[in-house]
């Protein structure tokens, strides 16, 4: 029997209207003590009961649940952090579409995830996702990234080439989830030179005519797809 590791185990909840989902993504978390589930639960309305009784680290949800089976663990994962600001959503999906990434990150990235569903079945893949979002790192299946890239590349071989050295630090420090402001700090620049780069990087990537917030992840996805060397 594995021994139980010397920090403690994270506390999950777990949310899917499929008991054996459930009950088999349980089993794979508990296997060597690194995670414990402290409520398993069939719809969002329950899921957010669980939360403020248990305050666990981190929410697994199915992102399709009654009543409607539409995005009720997206429309969850918002509510849960407004509650509980600290809290990891990781977001289990069927769908590689990335729109429903978007959707889930329109808010900001930090503490989420997005992972197609069959990752369930890899263990260390799960649980590399439970543990990021546990601190406040973002995680997304790079098949969805993949598809967010070839769509808004718009046949370009590679746009992130066309970046400036400026811009490639700039987009560097929008994915390590900094402010415009931090951003500022961190290169030694005013934040009206920073917000230049940004709209520049965002014509470069042909990001041009989607929401502002929905852009920067956008170019996000694509840098850690495809990072300029």
């Amino acid at each position: 029997m594995p021994q139980p590791p010397d920090t403690p185990p994270l506390r999950v909840v777990l949310a899917d209207d499929h008991y054996l989902v459930r009950e088999g993504t349980r089993q794979l978390l508990e296997l060597d003590g690194h995670a414990l589930v402290v409520a398993s639960v069939e719809d969002a309305e329950r899921l957010m009961a669980a939360v403020d009784e248990h305050r666990p680290d981190v929410v697994i949800t199915d992102i399709r649940m009654p009543p409607t089976h539409t995005l009720e663990g997206v429309a969850a994962a918002h509510r849960l952090r407004e509650r509980h600001p600290a809290l990891g959503v990781v977001v289990l999906s069927n769908h590689a579409d990335p729109d429903y990434a978007l959707e889930l990150f329109k808010d900001g990235m930090t503490g989420l995830a997005y992972l197609l569903k069959d990752r369930v079945g890899d263990r260390s893949q799960l649980l590399a996702a439970v543990r990021a979002v546990a601190k406040g790192d973002s995680v997304i299946d790079p098949v969805v990234v993949e598809g967010l890239v070839q769509r808004r590349a718009r046949q370009e071989a590679s746009p992130l080439s066309r970046l400036t050295e400026r811009e490639r630090h700039v987009i560097e420090g929008m994915a390590a989830g900094r402010s415009n402001a931090a951003i500022a700090a961190h290169l030694h620049l005013s934040v009206s030179a920073v917000e230049k780069n940004v709209n520049s990087i965002f014509s470069k990537l042909g990001l041009t005519d989607e929401p502002a917030i929905h852009r920067r992840v956008a170019a996000v996805l694509a840098f850690l797809a495809h990072p300029p060397s």
